[in-house]
């Protein structure tokens, strides 16, 4: 289809035959007009999203801050309204869209695959508790409150059932009806995950920023501080006193993380479907590997009892860091922890990075071909690697900046430099891995292994000496029902084949070990921010230096992206050690 457009002028131009009837551009007129016609649709979906991004974005922001005359109620049913919108709209594509005769011609082996899912699954779940927690604290005091803040997590929680569900079953579709209808729903889902999104980090970071100032100054300063400047929500001005309403307070603030990753998953995938949208997928050159997970056959368990011992150790760190830091107003506790937090966070960036560099070495060595083809899932997955490490690297660079330019100078602030350099270390190598990992073909000799052994399985209950399995002497001779894998193999050989276990090449043993061992630590790397360990709030180098607002805003802005490369690696990690 359209594949011979060149060839077909160049035939054409040397033979110089002017024909009415063969005109050779013809049959590829109707191809190119919709092509462009596909990029106007895209073109139009993507502008609705920018927009409605960018109004989200501005009522965001504004309702951070209590001078400006944008409340959160208004944010929220800014939301509200947009995942009415989607909710609606997803049931009108799985009820009509997908039932269309000829709507779904092929579907993408590559997206959404089943871990993916699983995770997206995961997620949603922590999120409906999260939101039954919400309906619970604001229900505590329903009275002086905007009845949209009760409204807005229930609509979320019949927003977060409705899309999962909807992943689940379209993740992979190839859409050819009600293209432009389609390509505008999956961008408005798109702009409604990153908005609430914005909303989630933004409460998160303003929940946060409110409890360490309230540690430190008493009760009335506190209020006469959120009345000068800083956002209340309308929440504050509630009484909070029962058991159970802080129960819910506290519970839907721990949520936030999952919640957040939950709207990025959610969006990773609804690109891909618009991606895919009015894609015609080659089959001949679109390969399906049917791989199975393997969790605990083929490996030598070091990488997984390395990664636990890790995972375990930062869970530890993790708790040794929320009490002596959040918990108590002593500076050598603080100094402590910070230590504490700092030495496990370099031996483990450090090991992390060696292991990286040592799996770009044995990808040196390894025989398997790229996967040169197209590939949308992979190609957004690097992408998101490389942009979501911006968050970072600009993080660390900020903190060289300060401790290099700083006079005083003490134990924690090189050990501070040190962790900084070695985060941008172990992002650089860790990307460098997976995309290498990402761009390999599957190994293709276990299927020719597992052809040839089941040729000769089926001898298994037949008297081996009595079968003979020589070659004739003449290739017309040869049976047709001969197997061409049996072919010279003798009984002794026969036997060994029948009783030798299947071998793993060294060095894709070694890539699984290394790639469970940095999922792991990722996972850990993952959580120990996410639920509150943060060093960058702590530390009081950076905060001297740049001053109080500034670097909080700094980290406010790109720790979320550090935070969201955390759960997309290990995502990319786990697809690797599959491929592997």
């Amino acid at each position: 289809m359209g594949c011979g457009h060149k060839d077909d002028k160049a035939n054409l131009a040397s033979s110089q035959i002017v024909s009415f009837s063969h005109q050779p551009h013809q049959p590829h007129s109707t191809p190119a007009s919709k092509e462009v016609w596909k990029k106007g649709g895209r073109m139009f979906s993507i502008l609705l999203a920018v927009h409605l991004a960018l109004l989200a974005c501005t009522l965001v922001s504004s309702g951070a801050f209590e001078k400006i005359a944008v409340h959160d109620y208004d944010v929220f049913f800014l939301l509200t309204v947009m995942m009415l919108i989607v909710i609606v709209w997803i049931i009108f594509y799985l009820a009509g869209t997908s039932r269309c005769p000829g709507a779904i011609l092929c579907r993408d082996s590559h997206a959404g695959p089943i871990w993916l899912r699983g995770g997206l699954i995961l997620f949603a779940i922590f999120s409906l508790v999260m939101d039954v927690f919400k309906i619970g604290y604001y229900s505590s005091f329903y009275s002086c409150l905007s009845a949209i803040k009760i409204i807005y997590p229930i609509v979320q929680a019949i927003f977060v059932v409705v899309q999962t569900y909807f992943l689940w079953l379209s993740a992979k579709d190839c859409v050819h009806v009600h293209l432009n209808v389609t390509r505008c729903g999956l961008m408005l889902t798109l702009t409604t995950n990153l908005a609430v999104w914005m909303s989630a980090v933004t409460d998160e970071s303003v929940h946060k920023a409110h409890s360490k100032l309230k540690k430190n100054v008493t009760e009335d300063i506190f209020r006469w501080l959120l009345k000068a400047g800083m956002r209340s929500s309308s929440a504050e001005e509630c009484n909070c006193n029962s058991q159970i309403c802080q129960i819910f307070k506290n519970g839907y603030f721990w949520l936030y993380p999952f919640n957040i990753e939950y709207s990025l998953f959610a969006s990773a995938m609804v690109y891909v479907m618009w991606k895919n949208v009015g894609r015609l997928i080659d089959h001949h050159s679109h390969h399906i590997h049917r791989l199975k997970f393997r969790l605990f056959r083929r490996t030598f368990f070091v990488g997984i009892m390395l990664g636990l011992i890790i995972l375990v150790s930062g869970l530890g760190v993790l708790v040794l860091y929320e009490v002596q830091v959040n918990s108590s107003t002593e500076s050598s506790k603080k100094t402590q922890a910070l230590t504490m937090y700092y030495i496990f966070n370099i031996v483990c960036l450090g090991l992390m990075s060696l292991v990286c560099i040592g799996g770009s070495v044995i990808y040196r060595f390894d025989k398997r071909d790229m996967d040169r083809h197209k590939n949308p899932t992979r190609t957004l997955d690097v992408a998101l690697l490389m942009g979501a490490a911006l968050g970072q690297y600009a993080i660390s660079y900020y903190s060289i900046v300060a401790i290099v330019a700083s006079t005083p100078r003490d134990a924690i602030s090189a050990l501070n430099l040190t962790y900084a350099l070695l985060m941008i270390a172990q992002h650089t190598f860790q990307n460098i891995f997976i995309i290498e990992g990402l761009h390999r073909q599957p190994p293709k000799e276990d299927h020719k292994r597992d052809s040839h052994q089941k040729d000769l399985y089926g001898l298994t209950f037949v008297n081996i000496n009595a079968v003979s399995l020589r070659v004739p002497d003449s290739a017309s001779t040869l049976a047709p029902s001969t197997a061409p894998g049996a072919e010279g193999i003798r009984p002794a050989e026969l036997g060994r084949s029948l009783t030798a276990p299947r071998k793993m090449n060294w060095r894709r043993k070694f890539l699984r070990e290394i790639s469970m061992f940095l999922l792991l630590s990722n996972i850990i790397l993952w959580i120990m921010p996410a639920f509150g360990a943060r060093p960058q709030f702590d530390n009081d180098t950076e905060l001297n230096f740049y001053g109080d607002s500034m670097w909080p805003a700094i980290v406010d802005i790109c720790l979320p992206f550090g935070i969201f490369y955390r759960m997309h690696a290990v995502a990319s990690l786990l697809e690797v050690y599959i491929m592997s």
